[in-house]
């Protein structure tokens, strides 16, 4: 007799001891923009402020007023309404006032205060390690140095968080001192009391029981976690201060940050509010947890990593046909939350390792129906291909071209006659390093002639380039142009090469990838050969095929 299919409930239930909501606090702005790689201009850092607060997060620390120009200038272009927040709130961050200094006449402080901003957040030591060795200063001093900070900020009406950095090491070896940093800040009006692992060397068990004890003593104020990833625990820690009674918690979009980042965000908070039913932003907008990861990675010029969790291209994509067969049918047997929850969707990647099924459904994401025929015809075409050193659940578009051949469908744009690509180097005088940085010698050309027949017409056209590739870019856009000036809108965004049997050397197999845009789609191409340009023109074009299908559509 058959039985209907379970339904499993993939949505968590908090527990009655665990907060009911914890407030999120961003850092990439500051924290995040030490991350190695990340340079980030005023015009960047409104851009993503924007970004964070489309996504709602309740706090962005906005940067360090008064350390560089770049901050000031961004603290000030807000201030003037260049950053209209909707729901989040701006932060300012800063220190304590200096060794044996005055809070009156503090530049930080001062600072803080020009910021404009309704909070502010300071970095305070809470190792006496620390206090010793790195202020040069008495404990008592480092005491009076947060509470003098606190009282000052809080009595210019600023609502004051403080970061005790280092705290958790520091509670180990001084847990008498660690506990009077915090009491020095709770008693002179600070609100939030946010524990920082800043070496990153914590681990989830040690964390619990310390933020526990932290909770316990001073549980009329919001007790915070700011945690790094060195042991790849920066998220595991954050949800272990949660389950402690922590209700604050600091990380980054992507988990960027200094050495190998921060409490990823994209990660912590779906963990909370899906896994385990506990408020962070507004439950309508964690769908946009995907957009706003790949927004900010394009804003801060770094490539979006493919394997994070929730967010990543990766994170919903399946490749064996076990797999692949058994969510066709239900979706909760291989994904442990709905991919569309936090903004993501299912992929089903297509490689030698498929089976027909596999095709199958990749056929139908791409909007494609196959028969029997034209199923094995694309599944031995693949096994063979990629035996050869393709890599399509790399380039769907080369993957979308390739099905559609197995129609019987042709190419209708243009047809390659042949293509020619020079490139000539005159050894002459080196060119000044302020004129070329690269250290090219002047009279190095590259030139591609390419013979297309377009129709009934056999076109003849030359570019030039920087490389092969551009060249032949160019030369093809010369050659096209007038019958396709849409393409005017496409850019390639991105060219990787790689020697897959490095063993032959300089004979070796190349495989090429091409990413490319047209604004609104972003897609990927392939071309594998032991020669180079081949290589690279199969890719370029069947990008360019690819661009030519989605205007003719």
């Amino acid at each position: 007799m058959a039985t209907e299919p379970m339904e499993i409930s993939r949505v968590g239930v908090r527990d009655s001891a665990w907060p009911r909501a914890v407030e999120i606090f961003d850092t990439t702005l500051r924290d995040g923009s030490q991350f190695e790689g990340i340079a980030l201009t005023a015009d960047d850092k409104l851009k993503i402020a924007s970004q964070l607060d489309h996504l709602g997060v309740h706090y962005i620390e906005g940067g360090w007023p008064g350390s560089n120009p770049r901050d000031d200038a961004f603290f000030a272009r807000a201030a003037d309404g260049e950053l209209n927040l909707e729901v989040s709130t701006l932060v300012a961050f800063g220190s304590t006032r200096r060794p044996k200094g005055k809070v009156d006449d503090d530049p930080t402080l001062a600072n803080l205060l020009s910021a404009k901003t309704p909070v502010v957040c300071i970095v305070a030591k809470s190792w006496d390690y620390h206090v010793v060795e790195a202020l040069r200063t008495t404990l008592d001093e480092g005491l009076a140095m947060i509470s003098d900070s606190v009282r000052f900020l809080a009595e210019s009406g600023k609502r004051v968080f403080v970061d005790f950095e280092h705290f958790f090491d520091g509670y180990k070896r001084n847990p008498e001192f660690a506990m009077r940093a915090l009491e020095a800040a709770a008693t002179a009006g600070a609100e939030t009391l946010v524990l920082c692992d800043t070496n990153g060397g914590a681990l989830p068990h040690e964390v619990e029981g310390t933020v526990r004890k932290m909770v316990e003593t001073f549980g009329d104020l919001t007790i915070g976690m700011h945690t790094q990833n060195d042991t790849g625990c920066a998220v595991a820690n954050a949800v272990a201060g949660v389950r402690a009674g922590s209700t604050h918690v600091q990380g980054t979009i992507n988990g960027y940050g200094e050495r190998t980042g921060n409490c990823d965000l994209t990660t912590f908070v779906p963990n909370l509010s899906l896994k385990m039913g506990i408020e962070t932003i507004a439950s309508e907008r964690i769908s946009r947890l995907t957009e706003v990861s790949h927004h900010v990675a394009e804003l801060v010029n770094l490539p979006p990593n493919e394997a994070l969790p929730y967010v990543g291209k990766s994170a919903f994509a399946h490749k064996a046909g076990l797999h692949t067969s058994a969510i066709a049918r239900r979706p909760d047997a291989y994904e442990h939350v709905d991919p569309a929850a936090v903004g993501n969707g299912t992929r089903f990647l297509v490689s030698d390792l498929s089976g027909r099924s596999t095709v199958e459904l990749k056929a139908k994401e791409l909007g494609m129906e196959l028969d029997g025929r034209q199923l094995k015809a694309v599944l031995d075409e693949l096994k063979t291909l990629e035996n050869a050193g393709y890599h399509f659940e790399a380039a769907d578009a080369s993957l979308q071209l390739l099905m559609k051949r197995a129609t019987g469908w042709t190419n209708p744009f243009f047809k390659l006659e042949s293509f020619r690509v020079m490139v000539e180097h005159r050894p002459g005088e080196k060119m000044a390093l302020d004129e070329n940085p690269l250290g090219h010698y002047d009279g190095v050309e590259t030139e591609a002639t390419l013979k297309l027949i377009l129709g009934e017409d056999r076109v003849v056209a030359t570019g030039e380039g920087n490389g092969p590739v551009n060249a032949l870019d160019a030369g093809f856009r010369a050659a096209v142009g007038d019958r396709f000036p849409e393409l005017g809108n496409v850019s390639l965004t991105d060219y990787k090469v790689r020697i897959l049997d490095s063993e032959k050397g300089t004979g070796a197999i190349t495989r090429v990838l091409v990413d490319a845009t047209d604004g609104d789609r972003r897609w990927t191409t392939i071309g594998v050969s032991e020669n180079i340009i081949e290589a690279s023109w199969q890719a370029l074009s069947d990008s360019i095929v690819y661009a030519l299908l989605g205007l003719d559509s």
